[in-house]
C-alpha cells in the first residue's frame, strides 16, 4: 500500500510530472495567468489530475496520454485534446498511435467525435510540421 502524500507533496509531483508532459512554457504561461478567481482551480488541477492520478506509477505516461486523448476526443474537448496531442512529443506516443487511438473512439464513442478529433489532430501535426520547417 503506497504511503498518504501530502497536499503540498501532490502538487510539488503534479507540478513536475504537468512540466515533463506539457513543457515549461504552456505551465508557466497557465500559472503566470492565475488569478484570484482561478488559482484555485490551478493549483485544484496540478495537485489532484497532475499529482494523484498521472504521478500514480500504475501505467506510463505513454500509457496515461493514449488514454487521455481518447477521453478528450470522446467528449468533444477540443483545446484540451489539441494540447494533449502537442504533448506526445514527451509522452511517447507517435502519429499512428494517435491516428489508432482515434479509430477507436469512432468505435465506442462514435464517428463524428472522432471526425471532430481527426480534424484537431491534422491541424495540430501540421502546425508542428510548419514550425520544423
Amino acid at each position: 500500500m503506497s504511503e498518504e502524500k501530502s497536499e503540498k507533496d501532490l502538487f510539488q509531483l503534479g507540478l513536475k510530472i504537468r512540466r515533463e508532459v506539457l513543457g515549461d512554457d504552456y505551465v508557466d504561461a497557465a500559472l503566470a495567468a492565475s488569478t484570484d478567481f482561478n488559482g484555485d482551480f490551478q493549483r485544484y488541477i496540478t495537485s489532484s489530475a497532475w499529482g494523484a492520478v498521472w504521478g500514480r506509477d500504475t501505467l506510463s505516461k505513454r500509457d496515461r496520454s493514449l488514454i487521455t486523448i481518447c477521453q478528450l476526443a470522446a467528449l468533444g474537448h477540443h483545446e484540451e485534446l489539441a494540447l494533449h496531442i502537442r504533448a506526445t512529443k514527451n509522452t511517447g506516443l507517435s502519429r499512428e498511435d494517435v491516428k489508432e487511438a482515434l479509430i477507436q473512439v469512432a468505435v465506442y464513442s462514435g464517428v463524428p467525435a472522432a471526425n471532430s478529433a481527426y480534424r484537431v489532430a491534422n491541424k495540430v501535426f501540421q502546425e508542428i510540421d510548419d514550425l520544423a520547417q
